[in-house]
């Protein structure tokens, strides 16, 4: 029974949770575009989801590259480039963790602003607060695997996962053998963030495919006020444009008898 059940969990549901959130995404994107925003609640109370938002997102960008860096990377990269397992280990710990405290602390302003402001509460959906708490506990779990991995400095387990995430992506079969004697923490994490692009596609978190990275390489431009006035469309001119010359050669405007 306990290897059925690890075989269902590490083994079928990681494809339910991807083909979700991937159909689930495109399905939303094609036939609900105005849900496709990240409603934002900044007019109601900007400082502390500035703080909040900003040290979130740098938090989460870290940890996500991190997590799939390091999970997808095939393991003989690293050992080409003389990266071993225990430094990878203690870098995943370090980084992860200066990351994840960040990330604990905007989402927990987050957390805070979104419950116990009665405007912004009244606001929110029960998706909205509903996927706020489920990357809140995720984060916390991600961070109480801190103190299992250090007892784990050799990186075996760290390599279980990697084998296990990428034999998931390549169909390997028998994959979930790999996690079935982890650290039942290490589960519960793996669990909840295969259940968070599960429920991707029906929440806010779709704005994420929309990130506005191309204005990194967009060239600047500044928009520059004048007193003079401008045309309102062509044919048209504004007082003072046109010298008395060029007035006096102007055709005279058309008029059209009113109908009898």
């Amino acid at each position: 029974m306990r290897e059925t059940l690890n075989h269902i969990v590490f083994g079928w549901y990681p494809y339910l949770c991807l083909t979700v959130f991937l159909i689930g995404s495109w399905v939303r994107f094609d036939r609900e575009q105005y849900t496709w925003r990240s409603g934002s609640s900044q007019l109601l109370r900007r400082r502390q989801l500035m703080w909040g938002s900003n040290l979130f997102h740098v938090g989460i960008l870290v940890i996500f590259f991190g997590h799939f860096v390091g999970l997808l990377t095939p393991i003989w990269v690293f050992d080409t480039l003389g990266i071993s397992h225990t430094f990878k280990q203690w870098m995943a710990i370090v980084i992860g963790g200066v990351a994840g405290i960040a990330c604990f602390v905007g989402i927990t302003l987050l957390v805070h602003r979104r419950l116990f402001d009665s405007r912004i509460r009244k606001t929110s959906s029960f998706g909205d607060i509903a996927v706020l708490l489920l990357l809140y506990a995720q984060l916390v779990l991600g961070l109480a695997t801190i103190p299992v991995s250090l007892n784990h400095l050799d990186g075996h387990e760290m390599v279980k996962f990697m084998n296990w995430a990428q034999g998931i992506l390549t169909l390997r079969p028998g994959v979930s053998a790999l996690v079935a004697d982890v650290h039942p923490i290490f589960k519960l994490h793996l669990f909840l963030g295969m259940t968070i692009f599960l429920v991707f596609p029906f929440t806010r978190l779709v704005h994420i495919w929309s990130a506005p990275i191309w204005y990194l390489g967009r060239r600047g431009y500044q928009v520059v006020r004048t007193k003079r006035p401008q045309a309102a469309r062509a044919g048209d001119f504004a007082p003072g444009t046109l010298s008395k010359a060029e007035l006096a050669h102007r055709p005279a405007p058309s008029r059209v008898a009113p109908a009898e």
